[in-house]
């Protein structure tokens, strides 16, 4: 039988709701959406979309090393985005946390998120 592991980082953000930062069953991690929130503070990061993004991926990247994994395990993303006019911009900061052998991803513009972020971004990445 195949256990989960609740992953907890004080290096992320902290679960702003009834979720896990991540869940970790078998060799698989799942992320949780992560909005661009300062992890020491708590506060929403009020910038442009390229600052929203590299916070939101520096989350991620925080509960991933916390599982056993990293953003070079990530398998698939999905990105939250408010406004599809920011994809471009969005897109050029992901390229340089993913680069070459990026993930599988789907990007999908929301009405809105949580805290009035621009973007949030989840995954699914292998353990080491």
């Amino acid at each position: 039988m195949v256990e989960k592991e609740i992953i907890v980082t004080e290096n992320a953000p902290v679960a702003i709701g009834p979720y896990s930062q991540a869940v970790k069953s078998g060799s698989l991690v799942f992320a949780s959406g992560q909005l661009p929130m300062d992890p020491s503070s708590g506060k929403m990061l009020e910038s442009d979309i390229e600052s929203e993004t590299k916070q939101a991926l520096e989350n991620l990247k925080a509960v991933l090393i916390a599982a056993g994994s990293s953003l070079d395990k990530v398998v698939k993303t999905t990105v939250f985005i408010t406004d599809m006019s920011n994809f471009a911009k969005m897109n050029a900061v992901y390229s340089h946390y993913f680069g070459e052998g990026a993930p599988a991803r789907s990007t999908i513009q929301v009405g809105a998120l949580p805290k009035d972020a621009k973007v949030e971004i989840e995954a699914i990445a292998i353990s080491k």
